[in-house]
């Protein structure tokens, strides 16, 4: 599966991506609001492997794609959406990426390419996402998208011995269509 943007190329992953995905995921900016306080070679292939492995579902519901640079075919980072409820049409996304290419607005392109997928191709009714309250960048994302924060989760997350709260955001198909 492969998904374009003005710069980015989002396919599914192989197993030779590993090296990429470690080298940003060892990265201590990266891991700062991450339960991971380390990642090993085998941790990262693993991660690259459980995606592979979700590609083979059938009928499908995850998608988390590599995310390259279409002018270097450079892999630094990944994005996905995760159909949640097939039913009520309810999905969530999630990105990251390597710290040298935070400030870019490659995770606001990446994302709204795959709110896209999630509306046109996956016919969800409703796409969500959260984030640490304090991770003003990804706040920033999330409202690029078009997302309304909908939730103040107060000390969600222990990460690292230290208490998180969440944001949780989401956006409706129609919502979408207007904008």
């Amino acid at each position: 599966m492969m998904l374009e943007t003005h710069r980015l190329l989002m396919r599914d992953f192989i197993e030779a991506d590993w090296q990429a995905v470690f080298t940003y995921q060892s990265d201590p900016w990266y891991l700062h609001y991450s339960y991971w306080t380390q990642r090993t070679q085998k941790d990262v292939c693993e991660f690259i492997q459980m995606f592979i492995e979700q590609q083979k579902e059938q009928p499908r519901t995850k998608f988390q794609l590599a995310v390259v640079l279409k002018e270097e075919n450079r892999l630094i980072g990944n994005c996905g959406i995760r159909v949640n409820d097939p039913e009520m049409r309810e999905a969530n996304i999630g990105y990251e990426l390597n710290t040298q290419y935070w400030g870019q607005g490659y995770a606001t392109e990446a994302a709204k390419e795959i709110l896209k997928f999630g509306f046109e191709e996956l016919k969800m009714h409703r796409i969500w996402s959260w984030c640490v309250a304090e991770n003003v960048a990804s706040v920033r994302v999330l409202e690029k998208i078009g997302m309304r924060r909908e939730g103040h989760l107060r000390e969600k997350e222990l990460i690292k011995g230290r208490w998180y709260d969440n944001f949780l955001y989401a956006i409706l198909d129609h919502e979408w269509k207007a904008k």
